[in-house]
């Protein structure tokens, strides 16, 4: 029986990455995604390069009634197949002071990044229970360990998975399934694109000056993660760029 990984929001950036790393280690996929000609067109070159099964889910992840549809309507021989989830889909809307949020900015964050990764890990943990060797992994942040200025409800979002990790691990720890947290720092995807709704130039300055991380460092270090013996499980991961030493301290060059 081959090892199957669910992943959310694998259309771009940490989830694609981390949808090839599992895919050329001889791993059978569920990808999910709201853009269902990208999920498409990932499941073709993922089966033909490296001759695996993908199964594709287009729903958005802040429709429980979706979630929940789509989940069960996975094939059953697939369903006793999924033992890793990798909560992925998440996003940062807007920066600045909280006088002067958006407030649909806040219900997109909020929406996604926390009662998205809830609704899907409600649907997807009854399957889990009766794998073996099963595991979460949530893609967090390092928002999610210090707040920075102008980052407020994505900040608050990812103190959010942070502790939802730690009470999945508490509440899951009977059935035997691993719970890790990753929390990356800066990385260059399509992140700061979301984040200054559109403005590419605004979304390159993040990046001026340093080597940020890569999607694929991200994805490589879940599936080091999945890979770990039984009895050997990464609560929590913080990984950042070499001249990241905080979210607001990075050396830049001139």
């Amino acid at each position: 029986m081959n090892n199957t990984t669910l992943i959310t929001g694998a259309t771009a950036g940490f989830g694609e990455a981390c949808a090839h790393e599992f895919a050329q280690n001889g791993w059978d996929l569920v990808i999910t995604g709201r853009r269902e000609k990208r999920l498409d067109t990932l499941k073709v070159e993922l089966e033909s390069t490296y001759g695996i099964s993908v199964l594709t889910l287009c729903f958005d992840v802040r429709d429980n009634e979706a979630v929940n549809e789509a989940i069960s309507g996975i094939p059953s021989e697939t369903r006793s197949q999924i033992n890793l989830l990798i909560n992925n889909a998440g996003l940062a809307v807007g920066k600045g002071p909280i006088d002067e949020g958006v407030i649909d900015d806040w219900e997109r964050m909020i929406d996604t990044n926390v009662k998205g990764l809830l609704y899907v890990s409600k649907a997807v943990i009854p399957l889990l229970k009766e794998n073996d060797n099963a595991q979460i992994i949530n893609i967090a942040s390092i928002a999610g360990k210090q707040v920075y200025p102008g980052g407020n409800v994505y900040c608050a979002s990812k103190h959010a998975v942070d502790a939802l990790s730690q009470a999945m691990r508490i509440d899951l720890v009977s059935h035997g399934i691993k719970v890790t947290n990753i929390a990356p720092g800066a990385a260059e995807t399509e992140f700061s694109v979301v984040r200054f709704k559109g403005d590419q130039n605004a979304a390159n300055s993040v990046y001026q000056g340093y080597q940020p991380l890569l999607a694929k460092d991200i994805a490589e270090t879940a599936y080091f993660a999945a890979t770990r013996p039984p009895h050997v499980t990464l609560n929590d991961i913080v990984i950042m760029p070499t001249a990241q030493a905080s979210p607001v301290v990075l050396h830049k060059n001139d």
